[in-house]
């Protein structure tokens, strides 16, 4: 039953895509100036100027955001729904367009953009129909949030604004680096574990958005990660060991009572109070929606700042948040192709 209600709606949105005078194909014709983006898609011609943006992952959205750009669309965030606290401003009344894991198609299109941000990772399915409906441009996965950045830079003309935003990235990552090392000396560098507890079990991440970040940063892994692939699903108190390091960053939900019960009984095992981190007093809580959940350059900034606070470093602040981006510029519109105002 759900295989023939999915290729139902799928049928259904091919129709509805096919007969949209707005298609992709109708761009050219429409005698638009068109420019090539390579990406996880292969190469998209997309307008010279895009006005109408629609973002189907969490780091795509973020990224616009970032860049000064309100898309005409967007996915429900994981936690925090409709959007995550920290967007809310920069996307008050933007359309919801369904789930990241399965956009509604039909939104999409009456939406008429023309530009769509996907990612291979989770759209690679219905790509055929999203291209149908506007240009699409991918990338492979939904963390690298530099690549969502420039993707989406070059996309819709901003790359000048993109490499300001990576240059205070790298320069933030870099004072981190040597501030800690100043800091911890022969302690550093440190094995960190990043751990989420959920109702009936504990995940913990070896890559993805705050392993990639931790890495860049110069953090280690815990031996017991080496070679897991996206890290390792521990269903029993027994696994506890596996999650020793010198600082473990522990992912809650406190809205969750199961989470939290969850949290309480494996944290009072007396294997994690043999956990190095714990006896070091050296775990530390931190929000989801900015280690995990938001993946893009924002997110990653405010993963950040939460380091210099544990660490006690005082390092320098985060120049992207959403009230320091293009303010003037948060419009539809996005600027010609690389032109950006001394603001930016």
């Amino acid at each position: 039953m759900k295989t023939h209600t999915r290729s139902w709606r799928l049928c259904l949105a091919a129709l509805l895509v096919s007969l949209m005078p707005w298609a992709a194909t109708a761009l050219a014709a429409d005698g638009q100036d068109m420019r090539t983006v390579t990406n996880a898609f292969g190469d998209t011609h997309v307008p010279a100027t895009t006005q109408r943006i629609v973002t189907l992952y969490q780091g795509a959205t973020d990224s616009a955001v970032a860049l000064g750009i309100t898309p005409v669309g967007v996915v429900d965030s994981w936690l925090e729904k409709p959007m995550y606290r920290y967007l809310r401003d920069a996307l008050g009344g933007v359309e919801h367009v369904g789930l990241e894991t399965q956009p509604n198609l039909e939104k999409v299109a009456w939406l008429k953009p023309d530009l769509i941000v996907a990612t291979r990772f989770r759209h690679e399915r219905v790509r055929p129909l999203l291209e149908k409906i506007a240009p699409t441009v991918a990338t492979d996965t939904v963390f690298d949030f530099k690549a969502t950045l420039r993707l989406i830079a070059e996309a819709t003309g901003r790359e000048a604004r993109a490499r300001e935003l990576l240059r205070n990235w790298d320069a933030r990552v870099a004072d981190f680096r040597q501030r800690i090392a100043d800091t911890l000396g022969d302690a550093w560098p440190q094995k960190a574990a990043v751990v989420r507890f959920k109702s009936d079990h504990v995940r913990i991440y070896s890559t993805g958005f705050a392993g990639s970040i931790l890495n860049e940063l110069g953090f280690e892994q815990p031996s017991s990660l080496h070679d897991q692939d996206w890290g390792m699903k521990l269903t029993s108190e027994e696994n506890i060991p596996v999650m020793n390091a010198d600082v473990i960053f522990v992912l809650l939900e406190p809205n969750d009572p199961a989470i939290m019960r969850n949290y309480r009984h494996w944290t009072s095992h007396p294997l994690w109070k043999r956990l190095d981190a714990v006896q070091d007093d050296r775990v530390f809580e931190v929000d989801p929606v900015d280690w995990i959940m938001g993946g893009g350059i924002l997110a990653a900034n405010a993963m950040l700042d939460d380091l210099y606070a544990h660490y006690g470093l005082d390092g320098p602040g985060d120049p992207t948040t959403p009230a320091a981006t293009c303010t003037e510029e948060t419009s539809t519109k996005s600027r010609a192709h690389d032109e950006e105002s001394s603001a930016c």
